[in-house]
């Protein structure tokens, strides 16, 4: 509990205590001048600092706030002689002010959890000894140590150990991640046992920490369109309530007979309490921060409440194939060559194609020896040997397509069918589930490799909860991948659309064809990398995989920090659900006010009815906004 928090709790018990004293003063001892003098020290505990906040806004040219309204409010009913009024409609305004601070902060730390992911210190090793530095003071290439227990303060690969990590902080996944030598680790995890070695890619400031942590705290800026018309709302509604009241004291007074000036201030006084727009202003900030608090405990980053809001809208889902609906895990499956040597005999043929196939794996790890795509390193790994660069030459890289390059001088073509039509090498149609990816030499073809990669096994599932439980009428695939593969792969998972053999500014136009064509908002869902064009075209860009990814992490609107597909679903659930609560404040709110601000125009409410119309409305609205926080539901129901 902050320290402001508790100095407020501190006022309100002994504001309490004074205007227990002040009525037991006013009942026991006649004396108008003790009674009035006790309750103002009541009052004045209680309500100083909003007296203050009024009259400094005053001097500044912005007077139309609540602490205006509360002032001009209390100080009226002061001067009609309810000092009782006076002082509990200050102190329950305080008591409102005490849960909102409470509710912000109980979100806030849902936030800030994501905090204490910051690293305090690294340890290096010195002269034989292990000490303990600032992790900015860290270069890329130095090599630091973790014991057990301790955060990663940096990214980097490990060059010696084993151990499991916690990545709750990052992925919201309890189930530790296994780590060995060469494996990549991100700082923020917790070293769970052995000790590990690690030589750091980032230095700090490009760190994955770094970058999560400026994303949170720039969230807030982002306000979603409820938000910015409620700032508006309010803007102008106070002055207008103001001059009502105003309006209210003066009239009836003055053309009405009969009616009486303390009666009608008295009138406008409630009707000032009453108007106050706390409920509005507090509660719907509160249920946007409460919904991207709760969402980054399950490891869900939204960049501001607007991409929220946006997520709630979502008709279309437009995702990438690779490392999104598959494991982007490549592996080379198979690896046939041309049959030139039919009449040979078996022993001999088989003999002969051994030798065969790993030549033409060779020829196709030599080409694509300078790339880093997942098909080339997986060719690469399948070799299982060094590259021996200076047998290669001539290097072109097509994009979408493949490579061109020249092996001991001679000509080699290595990718898809396409790479081959253009280049006038006759290939077959090959139709396996996976990439394919045709070897040719001399401009004729000399066998093919199929790489396969697998379909996430939640994504099925995840698909059927997207159209079944949050609305979503269509899901379409764009990939760079073969037609057939992409369309085999979209028929086992219930995809109703696919967009295949796509290069990069090929997925932008066909984005904006699904724009053209929406109903509702349209979500990207990619790696955050190859995709970065599509996925800020989208209406809402949603990065898979972000645990590491700098790309996701600067282009994407949400950010899911690990593979799992099914935390779109909790996404948009969430998404609902704090719109739902948003909705549910305003309407409460506005019915409840307007209600009560009639009744208060004609005489049928008193000050203790306002209270309640402004801080009783206020403290529902804020406990209901502090839902948003709770999501452990919404992530048992879709796990």
């Amino acid at each position: 509990m902050s320290k402001k928090l508790k100095k407020l709790r501190m006022r309100i018990f002994i504001s309490l205590a004074i205007f227990i004293i002040a009525i037991i003063v006013s009942t026991q001892i006649e004396s108008e001048i003790l009674s009035l003098s006790v309750y103002l020290v009541s009052y004045f505990t209680i309500g100083y600092d909003v007296i203050k906040k009024a009259v400094k806004n005053l001097l500044n040219g912005q007077m139309l706030d609540e602490n205006f309204l509360m002032t001009l409010a209390t100080v009226g009913a002061f001067v009609t002689g309810e000092y009782p009024e006076g002082v509990m409609v200050m102190w329950l305004y305080q008591v409102g002010e005490c849960f909102q601070q409470y509710a912000v902060g109980k979100s806030r730390n849902s936030i800030a959890n994501l905090m204490d992911i910051r690293p305090d210190y690294a340890n290096i090793e010195k002269n034989g000894e292990i000490i303990k530095v600032d992790p900015e003071e860290i270069k890329i290439g130095d090599i630091i140590i973790v014991k057990p227990g301790e955060k990663v303060p940096l990214d980097g690969i490990v060059e010696e150990g084993e151990s499991y990590l916690d990545t709750v902080a990052l992925t919201g996944e309890s189930v530790p991640r296994k780590v060995k030598v060469a494996d990549e680790i991100f700082n923020g995890c917790i070293n769970q046992n052995g000790i590990l070695k690690i030589k750091v890619t980032k230095e700090y400031s490009e760190s994955t920490v770094a970058k999560i942590l400026k994303l949170v705290e720039n969230a807030s800026e982002r306000k979603a369109k409820t938000e910015n018309f409620i700032s508006k709302f309010a803007k102008y509604y106070t002055p207008i309530v103001v001059v009502f009241a105003v309006l209210l004291a003066c009239v009836p007074p003055l053309f009405i007979d009969g009616a009486e000036w303390l009666e009608y201030i008295h009138r406008a006084c409630s009707f000032l309490v009453i108007s106050c727009p706390c409920a509005l202003v507090i509660s719907v900030p509160l249920g946007f921060f409460g919904g991207i608090g709760g969402a980054s405990k399950l490891g869900i980053l939204m960049k501001g409440s607007n991409y929220l809001e946006a997520l709630s809208k979502v008709k279309t889902i437009v995702t990438d194939k690779t490392g999104t609906l598959t494991k982007g895990v490549f592996e080379v499956t198979k690896v046939v060559i041309e049959d030139e040597n039919a009449n040979l005999g078996n022993a001999t043929k088989e003999a002969f194609e051994n030798l065969e196939k790993a030549k033409l794996i060779e020829v196709a790890a030599l080409a694509e020896a300078y790339s880093e795509h997942p098909i080339a390193l997986s060719i690469k790994k399948a070799y299982g040997k060094d590259i021996k660069f200076d047998r290669v030459s001539d290097v072109e890289e097509i994009a979408g397509k493949g490579i061109k390059a020249k092996i001991d001088g001679k000509e080699v073509y290595v990718g898809n069918s396409v790479l081959m039509k253009e280049n006038e090498i006759e290939v077959e149609e090959i139709n396996d589930i996976g990439t394919i990816v045709y070897v040719a030499m001399k401009k004729e073809q000399i066998g093919y490799l199929l790489i396969s990669d697998e379909i996430k096994e939640e994504v099925p599932e995840a698909i059927n909860e997207l159209k079944e439980k949050n609305d979503v009428e269509k899901i379409i695939m764009l990939t760079g991948d073969n037609e057939i593969i992409a369309k085999q792969i979209a028929e086992k998972i219930s995809i109703d659309e696919v967009c295949a053999e796509l290069l990069p500014n090929e997925k932008v136009e066909q984005m904006e064809r699904i724009l053209k064509e929406k109903n509702g908002n349209i979500a990207y869902v990619g790696d955050g990398l190859n995709d970065a064009p599509v996925l800020t075209r989208a209406d809402v860009g949603i990065a898979m995989g972000g645990l590491g990814s700098d790309a996701a992490i600067e282009v994407a609107d949400i950010v899911i920090m690990d593979d799992n597909f099914s935390k779109i679903n909790v996404a948009i659930s969430l998404a609902k659900r704090t719109i739902k609560i948003v909705k549910q404040n305003i309407v409460f709110a506005l019915a409840v006010k307007a209600m009560v601000l009639i009744l208060g125009a004609f005489g049928y409410t008193n000050m203790w009815q306002a209270v309640f119309a402004d801080v009783g409305v206020s403290f529902i609205a804020i406990m209901n906004s502090m839902r948003a926080m709770h999501v452990k539901g919404i992530y048992i129901n879709l796990k």
